[in-house]
């Protein structure tokens, strides 16, 4: 479905410009028009992570006139595996400097806009005003309703993309024209049902394919040309080198997007989404252990049962001392092989995973289990700093 071009063209190409995009202008279907309506373009990067580092990379590139770009994190070693808009002498660097600097880089005539803050329900429809499009790089779901529920109330085209270990996703909502992230997915997933690339990994190139889809979405939109995915959704594999492409309808019944919307304006995404069960936010209160606690009772050899609940690739990287491998799909299984004598205590990366753990053990009837608050991560922060991280 060819859609008008976003965009009108801007202001006439210098020299200079008509140089470094000449590869554009001397396609037909871009050619001056269009070049004139990427550098009077306006796009927004949620992100500067795997996602947002290969769309800036390549709508500056491209011309995109004006970048702004939503981050508040800080560059760290594991993020180099994938996130290539940034180096290794940025690291502990706020992204949106590192990101700002390649762009700068790779292309002076873009103005870039800084935005350094964590997107919200209070900031989002302000922000996502100023833009003529939305490309997200976010890597969880509260994040991606937000976007797409703002997106729908100020009228924008979003650019979304999802990508875990192997396999990736992505598509334009624009609920002008078609459906909306709602329609796909009205419901988020139970918590814990999908890990976070932080928790299951992602290969680093596939964010290079992913996100310039993203782009390429993008400048097709702001220019007009080509068949954008509205209404589709591309699935892709990169084990099996696999690209599938189904249609995706409108709801009439969509909260966000029907005949009859209930999302009028934006909520706490973080609740909607349920980011940790209340099952296993009611099991962690009072039963949450930081680690200097833990250590103290190892140290004090009290009888504890140490249970980790990550996966066995996780353990092969760290592990604490003492400590058992049972990952959280397979606990329900092993619960008989746990001591009712001394106090068992879980832990995964974070928490969030243990916490879901810890429920699972209350309502087993092990009523004194505990278990360790930011995970083995807070472990190697604050008493064991030869731990790795991950």
């Amino acid at each position: 479905m060819a859609l008008p071009a976003l965009v009108e063209p801007g202001a006439e190409l210098s020299r200079d410009e008509i140089a470094r995009y000449s590869r554009h202008l001397i396609i037909p279907d871009v050619a001056m028009d269009g070049q004139r309506r990427l550098k009077n373009a306006r796009v927004l990067l949620i992100g500067a992570g795997g996602l947002g580092a290969p769309n800036a990379m390549y709508l500056a590139a491209a011309g995109v006139g004006h970048l702004g770009l939503v981050d508040f994190d800080v560059v760290d070693a594991s993020n180099l595996q994938r996130q290539v808009i940034h180096g290794t002498s940025d690291i502990g660097r706020p992204k949106l400097e590192s990101a700002r600097d390649k762009i700068n880089e790779i292309n002076p005539y873009v103005e870039v806009t800084l935005h350094e803050t964590r997107l919200s329900s209070d900031n989002a429809r302000e922000l996502i005003r100023r833009y003529d499009l939305v490309v997200d790089g976010s890597d969880n779901f509260p994040t991606r309703y937000l976007v797409n529920d703002a997106c729908v109330l100020e009228g924008k085209p979003y650019v979304w993309g999802s990508i875990y270990r192997f396999d990736g996703q992505a598509s334009v909502f624009w609920a002008e024209h078609g459906p909306c992230y709602r329609c796909l997915y009205p419901e988020p997933p139970p918590p814990g049902m999908v890990p976070s690339c932080a928790e299951g990994g992602v290969l680093g190139v596939l964010c290079a394919t992913l996100g310039s889809v993203q782009a390429n979405e993008a400048i097709k939109l702001l220019t007009g040309i080509g068949d954008p995915l509205v209404g589709r959704l591309l699935i892709y594999d990169a084990l099996e080198l696999s690209f599938k492409d189904i249609t995706v309808r409108k709801d009439p019944r969509c909260a966000a997007c029907g005949e009859h919307p209930t999302v009028t304006e934006l909520i706490d995404y973080e609740e909607f989404c349920g980011v940790v069960s209340e099952e296993a936010s009611q099991a962690a209160a009072g039963a949450t252990l930081t680690p200097a606690q833990l250590k103290a009772l190892l140290d004090d050899g009290q009888p504890v049962r140490l249970v980790d609940v990550r996966e066995p690739a996780e353990w092969q990287i760290n592990r604490l001392p003492g400590a058992s491998l049972i990952p959280l799909g397979e606990l329900p299984s092993h619960l008989a092989e746990l001591p009712q004598t001394e106090q068992v205590v879980v832990y995964c990366k974070s928490g969030v995973r243990s916490a879901e753990a810890l429920a699972l053990l209350k309502q087993s009837g092990f009523s004194t289990a505990r278990h360790l608050g930011g995970g083995i991560t807070a472990w190697a922060k604050t008493v064991d700093p030869s731990v790795p991280v991950y």
